[in-house]
């Protein structure tokens, strides 16, 4: 596609990989005292450990490419908007707050200008919104001096599939091996926090044998609410923003300004404000007119004054629902809790915590596993500085749970959505461990989890312990029963030839015995009966404390369906409720 062939090497001694005779030697001597050693090691019993393989550097020429293909049935794009979304770097007005999925919006023209750099081929996008009659084609690059997209092509296809959604496909130079894992973690996360969607992926080889087809069903058609775009709090806005909202803003007067341009200042509110601003403010000065120095009266003010909480109505959490929907999709845990926060404000910016805590499943290591989300999007990389791994590793006391931090296979699962997220680092790829508020949320909120988790570890714990005490005691009846069998017997005689008389309910137990109404399996019988009579009551204790009710059940018959009764459906995500009127 780019003219890079293989070419007949002319000069050996001018490519990097080149290996002189000298180092041929050496290596062919290590790799022959390696196989020495792995003889030996063989024939002592002892664990032979796999060679490494050698590491062969790659030159240019040999490096991998991908075409890469992504495809949804969302809503699309308009047709003539396309090549500015994709070819040009647009800044944000940062004039509303919206809670985002993304962290630059940056990342299909990443992937354009990646593309430019390794193979300099441009990007092929599909797209069609529902209802039209046409599929919109383009082909395009982008011209990173002039930020502006340089247009191959661009046309109109028919559509007679109906389809609607986006389709866009790159090719890159890229390492599969490396980074293998590290996608398919991805897709796995996006499984558990979007159990709402259905993931393809596919990955194919130039051999088969390695092809990869994993598909992540989805579980529900429950989704998040959209987020709603909502004005600054006071406290939460720089010198610079304050600068910008008074350039664009519509209103006239500073009074205005204050109480239409930001949440929760009335006007009231901004009428005491303006008076603690000094003599130079007024309530019906122009806000166009105000200099740079009232502005930093202004910004002055905001930092010091006290407002109420912005509301967290604003914010779209995944949802607890769907968060253990999630989790049990993917992970298959022996159990799971979780738990969503109420919405709490750091720095005049809403956020809300979600967490989740399983034990057990599927593709999970011993230890601490951490699963971090950000408005909804995984976090795979710089884990080691998260608020969410210093504080599962450091701050939470597992055994005080009863759970084991080093051998159980925990999942530890942490959501944060909120209008800014506080990332560290140029890469956006963690949360700083710095901001209280955050810091005891993410605590409280695994907390939370772990309590759920510990009465039902509880319960577990006395249930095994239980069936313990039954077949310990199961295993004794036989010897029980005949050392109590041989007593008998032997007070029988004494009573039969009078040594010893007994009277009562003792005489009539004794008398059996010597009748042989009363055997050895007759006791075996007996005390296996009071064991599974004991075992019954601990049991119908246990389920009587966990809420289910001792009494019988009743039987109820479901009158037959006919094309004469009516009945509504009440469904859930669970179950279907059948009322027959």
């Amino acid at each position: 596609m780019i003219g890079l062939v293989d070419r007949e090497r002319v000069d050996e001694k001018l490519y990097d990989d080149y290996e002189t005779v000298k180092a041929r030697e050496k290596r062919l001597a290590k790799e022959a005292r390696a196989q020495e050693i792995q003889a030996k090691n063989a024939a002592s019993g002892k664990k032979v450990k796999e060679p490494a393989v050698s590491k062969v550097l790659k030159g240019r020429g040999e490096a991998s490419y991908y075409k890469v293909t992504c495809k949804d049935n969302g809503k699309g794009m308009p047709h003539d908007d396309i090549p500015n979304m994709f070819g040009r770097v647009l800044s944000g007005t940062k004039y509303g707050l919206k809670q985002t999925r993304g962290k630059f919006g940056l990342g299909a023209k990443m992937a354009l200008i990646w593309s430019k750099m390794s193979t300099g081929l441009p990007i092929e996008i599909s797209s069609s919104m529902k209802g039209q009659s046409y599929v919109t084609f383009c082909r395009l690059d982008i011209d990173i001096h002039r930020n502006i997209p340089h247009v191959h092509l661009h046309e109109k296809k028919g559509n007679t599939e109906r389809w609607h959604g986006a389709e866009i496909q790159v090719v890159i130079e890229g390492n599969w091996t490396t980074y293998r894992s590290k996608i398919l973690h991805y897709m796995r996360q996006m499984a558990v926090i979007t159990p709402y969607a259905q993931f393809l992926f596919r990955f194919i080889s130039d051999t088969p044998e390695k092809n990869i087809t994993i598909k992540f069903a989805r579980r529900t058609d429950v989704m998040p609410p959209v987020p709603v775009e909502t004005k600054h709090h006071p406290s939460s806005v720089d010198l610079l923003l304050i600068k910008r909202l008074i350039a664009d803003t519509s209103k006239k007067t500073l009074l205005q300004f204050l109480q239409n341009e930001f949440v929760n200042i009335n006007k009231s509110l901004a009428a005491r404000l303006i008076g603690e601003m000094g003599p130079d403010f007024s309530p019906n000065m122009a806000v166009k007119s105000l200099t740079s120095q009232q502005m930093v009266r202004i910004h002055q003010l905001f930092r010091q004054a006290k407002f109420d909480d912005p509301s967290g109505d604003c914010l779209s959490p995944a949802g607890e629902y769907n968060l253990r929907l999630g989790v049990i999709k993917e992970l298959h845990p022996d159990m799971v809790a979780t738990y969503s926060g109420s919405a709490q404000v750091f720095e005049g910016h809403p956020f809300i915590v979600e967490a989740g805590v399983s034990l057990g499943g599927k593709d999970v290591k011993q230890g601490i596993n951490i699963f971090r989300f950000a408005n909804r999007i995984p976090l795979l990389f710089e884990q080691g500085g998260d608020v969410v791994t210093r504080t599962a590793l450091k701050r939470i006391n597992w055994s005080t749970y009863k759970i084991n931090q080093t051998q159980d296979k925990i999942g530890v699962f942490i959501s944060i959505v909120s209008t800014k997220i506080p990332f560290k680092g140029t890469g956006k790829e963690y949360i700083g461990d710095d901001i209280s508020e955050i810091a005891t949320a993410v605590k409280s909120a695994i907390q939370q989890c772990c309590n759920q988790l510990k009465s039902k570890i509880v319960k577990r714990i006395q249930a095994r312990e239980q069936q313990e005490r039954k077949r310990n005691l199961s295993r004794y009846i036989p010897d029980v029963s005949g050392a109590v069998y041989d007593v008998l017997k032997e007070m029988s005689r004494e009573h039969a030839t009078k040594k010893k008389r007994y009277s009562g309910e003792d005489a009539l137990v004794l008398e059996k015995v010597s009748e042989r109404l009363i055997t050895k399996e007759t006791l075996q019988e007996k005390l296996a009966k009071h064991v599974e009579q004991v075992d019954y009551e601990m049991a119908l204790e246990y389920a009587t404390q966990s809420g289910v009710s001792e009494e019988p059940r009743e039987d109820i018959y479901i009158q037959q369906l006919d094309p004469k009764n009516h009945f509504v459906d009440f469904q859930s995500p669970a179950f279907v409720f059948r009322l027959i009127l």
